[in-house]
């Protein structure tokens, strides 16, 4: 398996647990150091791999779970770091992520998240409701 095939399963790996909630799969993702970051929509910079495990922790077990599915992934990767450009669906609202993964011991582990709202482009008839785009690349 090449390591962009790797890499997007990895990151598939990441939409699974977040899909079903799963916080001991959620951890198993990220890499076990404190190199590890993430940015969700509306919230500051989460650093630390407890913090970060812990903001998946309240989402992934909040009444209110958002369902996310991943969209267009697109993986580049350079020796031993990459990422994942994807769009993120979350009902009609379309998001920008980026999912960098480190190689560590063989196995892509993930070591910052980011997702951020996608502006509405407009089609340029008036009678058509503005769209969001879903593709990037």
């Amino acid at each position: 398996m090449s390591d962009k095939s790797t890499i997007l399963a990895a990151n598939a790996a990441f939409y699974v647990a977040f899909a079903t909630g799963n916080a001991d799969d959620m951890a198993r993702v990220w890499a076990e150091d404190d190199n590890v970051s993430c940015i969700h929509p509306g919230w500051p910079a989460i650093v630390g791999r407890l913090a970060v495990l812990g903001g998946w922790r309240d989402i992934l077990s909040g009444a209110d779970r958002p369902h996310v599915t991943c969209h267009d992934p697109y993986a580049i990767v350079t020796g031993d770091s990459g990422y994942v450009l994807c769009i993120e669906l979350m009902g009609p609202v379309a998001l920008a992520a980026s999912n960098h993964f480190r190689l560590i011991d063989g196995v892509w582990r993930l070591s910052h998240h980011q997702a951020s709202p996608i502006a509405p482009s407009t089609s340029g008839d008036a009678d058509d409701p503005p769209t969001t785009p879903t593709r990037f690349h």
